[in-house]
């Protein structure tokens, strides 16, 4: 018995990433590969390009629409890429990331076309995460796809996922962000009393963008960097929608609102000119409250998950 699950591990460590499409439709294949040029093209320095997530398993949703409290809202996957370089991008990361859907965009309806989601790690960082096991890059090696591969280096063996580990770094990472979370509402009320809104939007800003953080943060144990709240709200999605029932952005004063509060992470602090009322604030904090509660709720699952998984 011990014999067969050495050779199962060792089996497991071996498994060979895969390399071919040809399952997604042509369009799909011709997104990815206009993709692909586009990164090599905008990134130097580009050692491999990996699909993963719904489109690598296979699992997409192309376009969803339904009926959400008596509101018209739709979903897609997005197509989720892993550019690894020789070394991180750094600070011109998301400044690149934006020239290359800019151009992928080019004569394509933008609203309602696949959207990239981009991931960058330096080669050895990413090696490096396989062998302690980190779960998103485990499940990347796992499942995704090489769309481009310079052949110069060879990514690290995969270790067996240890739930115990996965489900203490969860933990740790929850209780982490909602303590930063509860720390930025205070903030906030404080600032609310004193009648200074535009540093109580900063706090507010704060708030969403650590609660969205953490949701993939408990799942996938990974942490997105950006501040801007569209985006943490995409990578977010695939664990859960139910985050767009606290920032629904169907009516142009839901729009308006969250637009506020995107803008308050640079302009409450650096714009003289920007400008959030009293009443934004009271809009805009049963909205943050009840992203908190859905955040709560979808993390404790998670983690719970994990602790099942331990005792199988």
């Amino acid at each position: 018995m011990e014999f067969a699950k050495r050779i199962i591990v060792k089996f497991h460590n071996f498994v060979i990433m895969k390399r071919s499409i040809r399952f997604l439709p042509l369009r799909k294949r011709q997104d990815l590969q206009q993709l692909t040029t586009l990164i090599r093209e905008q990134i130097k320095q580009v050692e491999m390009i990996v699909l993963f997530g719904s489109y690598a398993k296979n699992k997409y949703v192309d376009y969803d629409q339904r009926i959400e409290f008596g509101t018209p809202t739709y979903y897609m996957s997005d197509y989720d890429l892993v550019i690894l370089t020789r070394k991180p991008i750094g600070a011109v990361e998301y400044s690149l990331y934006e020239k290359i859907k800019d151009k992928f965009f080019e004569n394509k309806n933008r609203p309602f076309h696949t959207r990239p989601q981009f991931v960058n790690y330096g080669i050895d960082e990413f090696n490096y995460a396989l062998t302690k096991a980190h779960y998103f890059e485990t499940e990347i090696k796992r499942d995704g796809i090489i769309l481009y591969d310079s052949g110069t280096y060879k990514l690290a063996r995969r270790r067996k996922l240890d739930y115990t580990e996965i489900r203490d770094r969860a933990q740790g990472y929850y209780n982490e962000k909602m303590s930063c979370v509860d720390d930025f509402i205070i903030a906030c009320n404080s600032l609310y009393d004193l009648n200074r809104n535009k540093r109580a939007s900063f706090q507010l800003h704060q708030s969403v963008e650590n609660l969205l953080r953490v949701i993939p943060m408990t799942f996938i144990l990974y942490g997105h960097k950006s501040h801007d709240l569209s985006e943490l709200m995409n990578a977010a999605k695939k664990h859960t929608t139910e985050i767009f029932k606290a920032f629904p952005r169907d009516t142009q004063e839901e729009k308006r609102l969250f637009d506020l509060l995107q803008r308050a992470y640079i302009e409450s602090r650096y714009n003289p000119d920007f400008e959030i009322t009293k009443e934004d604030i009271d809009a805009l904090m049963p909205k943050v409250e009840q992203l908190r509660d859905t955040v709560e709720k979808v993390c404790r699952e998670r983690i719970a998950y994990y602790d099942s998984q331990i005792k199988q």
